[in-house]
């Protein structure tokens, strides 16, 4: 694991020596600055910093192009026998496979990655599909720059610094100061993509592909190896094919030890009772509340997000590699992605289209957990390897059909009902992993570690209402600029508001509206207030007009989504996705040619959970449309209550109703919830009513006025 850091255009080599001090950071077996001359001109200057595991080859590389990376390419040697190519390392020979093949390489390397590579007045920039290695870039109208964290090209005085999409290329011309973001091909899902393997014969590839996948990031090891170890099946998997080969490793868990806590972290438990069983070297690593508090200023700006999620997991994961960098590591491995690609997850179990829903998961990694793990690992000096998101082994897990991952399983009150990961948990008890290890349920890092419960109680410690807000503290900039893409319904402005929690800049609304009342994507009745809401909430508003005909709406979805992020400069959207595949996955698709990040923080919630959680958090609403049986007229116009609620639930146990309208028998507009600054009043309302339980609401007046104190 290594950095990159680069800028192109005037003053270049001063800029570069501005972030040195952080690139230094992330390796400190080798360091060089190079300028770079083209047609005798100097154009730019790049810089590396080397962390080595294997071999010292002194970055940049030159040979018909010129290369800086940041790699692992486990078959490099290999590519040099099969391309008889004479290479030193991993990089060398990424090196001559671009000046050989060019992007047409990528195809045949097997490893992580992220490199600029400079040839014939020309720059690209890529990473590896996943996004294990991070990559940002700024563009400006005088300057290109890139580095391995976001960070430095912010001390470097860039503002709109963008992460790299894993799923596309950079090209940048250095005469014209122009780039191009060229796709790339993910992996694919399908019914007619799907194994016609049998059973027996799927958990024996299975088992082929991960074991290859563990083997070839640890057999050029040396030396001493760590691994996250929390005793669920994902890590002890790891751990039991580790020991049965001989390997020499520890095994790290956090924990978070405090005089008040009553129960031990259940990681701690699960984590020391399957090292017992498998004879494992153990280190557990306890963290006192001060010592947390200690170790989260340095996170918090170290990952650049005060998410509480993203660093609840941060933190026990930052300790437990600073132990092991201690105790001589430089690698350490983690069970992360099986949850992703054998469908672990309770929102797996929601969804009617499983490997579809683990491609989605997998296309969110990279923002989601990858960058956050590899700065808190390579702070430490330790590379973290991730065998479970080997493409190979990820490519033929989304073949695998859906109910071999999702599987009714009769073990005992803690393991019986469907549970996920069946495929992988059956055959880590064919290779003879103890089945009360294989089949026992996991809770997240945040909550095993008892890392949330640290981080709440120091949020109220210091006085403040939020973990958020007590995380603003330490960190002042937001995540990530976010535009809303938003309907005016509780379910989009639910979704805004989560974002808003967690430390996300709700930068602009962006609103369809679509002249077809019966649009498959967007809501229709109700719409003539969102002018008014975007002003309570006192956000820019983008509208886009659009006829609503099937499938060509996107086009206008589009247009809005280029309008929001030229004028806005957004990162992401937010949407209130609940369950339509349909949409999401149009949304997906479109913000991914775009190059826009996409959260829908609702997705496969809980109907009644969900609505619950709308009235106890002060969120006013009216039904602005009704399309079921047992749904009233009474409910149009006028404010939903916690009784009607109790009547819906009552209802939908006669007829199917969702509770939250995510069938279509509802939709709604927000009058009052926490981001509206006033509140909406309806003075003039007409309800159309087609029939005795199909009806829309027309708002012909409406103001704002000063909420109540």
């Amino acid at each position: 694991m290594c950095g990159i850091l680069g800028v192109f255009g005037r003053g270049s080599t001063t800029q570069v020596k501005s972030g040195l001090p952080l690139l230094k950071l992330r390796g400190k077996d080798g360091f060089s600055v190079e300028k770079v001359v083209h047609k005798d001109t100097l154009v730019g200057c790049v810089a590396h910093s080397l962390h080595s595991v294997v071999s010292v080859v002194k970055q940049p590389i030159h040979h018909k192009g010129m290369l800086i990376a940041n790699c692992e390419i486990y078959n490099w040697q290999k590519l040099v026998a099969s391309h008889s190519l004479r290479a030193s390392n991993d990089a060398d020979i990424l090196c001559l496979m671009l000046d050989k093949f060019g992007v047409k390489a990528f195809p045949r390397l097997d490893g992580v990655y992220a490199f600029a590579y400079v040839r014939d007045g020309k720059v690209w920039l890529a990473r590896d599909i996943m996004g294990e290695k991070p990559l940002w870039y700024a563009h400006t109208s005088t300057h290109f720059a890139f580095a391995s964290e976001k960070k430095m090209l912010v001390l470097m005085g860039y503002e709109d610094v963008v992460e790299l999409n894993p799923r596309q290329y950079l090209e940048y011309t250095i005469s014209h100061n122009s780039l191009r973001l060229v796709a790339r091909s993910f992996f694919q899902v399908g019914v007619k993509k799907e194994t016609t393997l049998s059973y027996p014969e799927i958990k024996r590839k299975t088992r082929l592909l991960l074991e290859k996948a563990i083997d070839k990031r640890v057999l050029s090891l040396s030396h001493k190896f760590g691994l996250l170890f929390s005793g669920g099946v994902d890590s002890a998997f790891l751990a039991y094919y580790l020991k049965s080969k001989g390997y020499t490793f520890t095994c790290y868990v956090t924990a978070v030890t405090t005089p008040d806590l009553t129960t031990t972290p259940i990681d701690l438990v699960q984590a020391q009772s399957a090292a017992v069983k498998l004879g494992l070297d153990l280190k557990v690593v306890s963290i006192s509340i001060l010592e947390y508090e200690e170790i989260l200023k340095k996170v918090v700006p170290l990952i650049e997000d005060s998410n509480p999620i993203k660093v609840g997991v941060a933190v026990p994961f930052y300790a437990a590699s600073r132990v092991a960098a201690q105790d001589g590591c430089k690698v350490i491995l983690s069970g992360l992605g099986s949850e992703e690609i054998f469908a672990g997850y309770d929102r797996h179990k929601q969804s009617s289209d499983i490997n579809s829903e683990c491609l989605s998961g997998l296309r969110k990694m990279y923002e989601r957990d990858l960058y956050r793990d590899d700065v808190v690992t390579i702070n430490n000096g330790v590379e973290l390897r991730l065998p479970f998101l080997d493409a190979k082994l990820i490519r033929f897990a989304l073949t695998i059909p859906s109910k071999y991952k999702l599987c009714e399983h009769a073990g005992g009150a803690a393991s019986a009902g469907v549970i996920g990961k069946f495929v992988f948990r059956d055959l880590a008890c064919d290779m003879g992993l103890p089945s009360e290890i294989a089949w026992a349920k996991k809770v997240a890092a945040q909550y095993g570690s008892k890392s949330d419960y640290a981080l709440e109680k120091l949020a109220r410690r210091g006085g403040f209402v939020s973990k958020a807000g007590y995380l603003r503290s330490l960190y002042a900039p937001y995540n990530l600029r976010v535009g809303v893409l938003f309907s005016g319904g509780k379910d989009s402005t639910y979704a805004a508001y989560i974002l808003a929690r967690q430390n996300y800049n709700l930068t602009c609304l962006l609103h369809m509206a679509s002249h077809n009342l019966n649009s498959y994507m967007f809501q229709t009745a109700g719409i003539e207030v969102v002018p008014l809401q975007a002003q309570a909430m006192s956000l820019p508003l983008i509208v886009q007009d659009t006829n609503g005909v099937k499938e060509k709406e996107l086009v206008d979805l589009k247009k809005l989504i280029l309008r929001a992020k030229d004028e806005y400069h957004i990162d992401a959207i937010v949407t209130g996705a609940v369950g339509s595949t349909y949409q999401r996955n149009r949304i997906e698709k479109i913000c991914e040619k775009i190059g826009v990040k996409v959260f829908a923080p609702l997705w496969h919630k809980d109907s009644k959970s969900e609505m619950e959680e709308l009235l106890s958090l002060g969120f006013d609403f009216t039904l602005s449309a009704i399309a079921a049986e047992g749904l009233s007229l009474g409910l149009v116009g006028r404010s939903f209550t916690q009784a009607d609620l109790g009547r819906l639930i009552a209802a939908s146990r006669k007829v199917p109703i969702s509770l939250n309208g995510e069938g279509g028998e509802f939709e709604s507009i927000v009058l009052d919830c926490p981001l509206f600054l006033q509140r909406l009043i309806l003075d003039e309302i007409d309800v159309v009513r087609e029939n005795s339980c199909t009806a829309h609401l027309v708002v012909k007046k409406a103001h704002l006025e000063p909420k109540l104190k």
